[in-house]
């Protein structure tokens, strides 16, 4: 596969609208090899993930988020990695978020959400997903649930007596209260999202909706990995590897 083939994938496996409304939300940041073989996925760009990728001879890069800009010097420093290591890059970031097997509904799938009934959308902001189990199940249970898959201590708040039914989720940075009130409007009893602030958790106590709260690396991966299967799946030729990140988001 060459990176031509790579951009037809892409632009099958998203709609043209999604594409066009996010246009300057995805893409390449380099593109230093043009023979792929072998991707390597991960939530972010970083000094570390393109290590990972040299140790086990990636072509090309597959990420969330591009090295931002705000984080001042990442950017140049990924790009000499990038280039010394004849590695290509490719970021999707919005268009990722909002299409139907993107970062939230591949985190309700990794969940056992037995049904979407919303996926994450934009309208003037972003709007939570919205799912639900066939049968209640233990608030605990979810917990437990979600720690596993993400192997990785997550934050919760109990705020209601209900057992867990119908759940909103928005992967990454859906700590807006904002956002949380439109899991409660469509009557949801619990709330996952990737971080949280005091706002997040006072607002959640207030309206009663249970919070979850993973890392907002971890919570969005499995829409990366989501979206390299499909692109293994229209290339079967192609070998994918996750570039396995550190929970540095946690800090113990």
């Amino acid at each position: 596969m060459n990176l031509k083939q790579f951009e037809q994938y892409i632009q099958k496996l998203f709609t043209e609208e999604l594409l066009e409304e996010f246009h300057d939300d995805y893409g390449f940041t380099d593109k230093s090899n043009d023979s792929i073989s072998k991707i390597g996925y991960s939530t972010n760009l970083s000094i570390e993930t393109i290590e990972k990728a040299a140790e086990n001879n990636v072509d090309l890069m597959v990420t969330h988020h591009d090295a931002w800009d705000f984080i001042y010097g990442l950017k140049e420093e990924c790009l000499n990695k990038l280039e010394e290591y004849n590695i290509s890059h490719f970021w999707i970031h919005g268009p990722l978020d909002f299409v139907d097997f993107g970062t939230s509904t591949s985190l309700m799938k990794v969940m056992g959400i037995d049904r979407v009934i919303k996926y994450s959308a934009y309208d003037n902001g972003e709007m939570p997903g919205v799912g639900e189990f066939s049968k209640p199940i233990d608030f605990n249970v979810v917990v437990q649930r979600l720690r596993n898959k993400l192997e990785e201590p997550v934050r919760f708040w109990k705020n209601n007596e209900k057992q867990v039914k119908k759940v909103g989720v928005l992967t990454g940075a859906g700590h807006s209260s904002t956002n949380i009130k439109m899991a409660v409007d469509e009557g949801c009893d619990t709330y996952v999202t990737g971080e949280a602030t005091l706002y997040t958790i006072q607002y959640a106590k207030f309206a009663g909706i249970n919070l979850l709260v993973g890392s907002h690396t971890f919570t969005e991966i499995f829409g990366v990995e989501s979206l390299v299967n499909k692109i293994q799946g229209l290339d079967t030729g192609i070998k994918i590897i996750e570039l396995k990140e550190k929970h540095f988001e946690l800090n113990h």
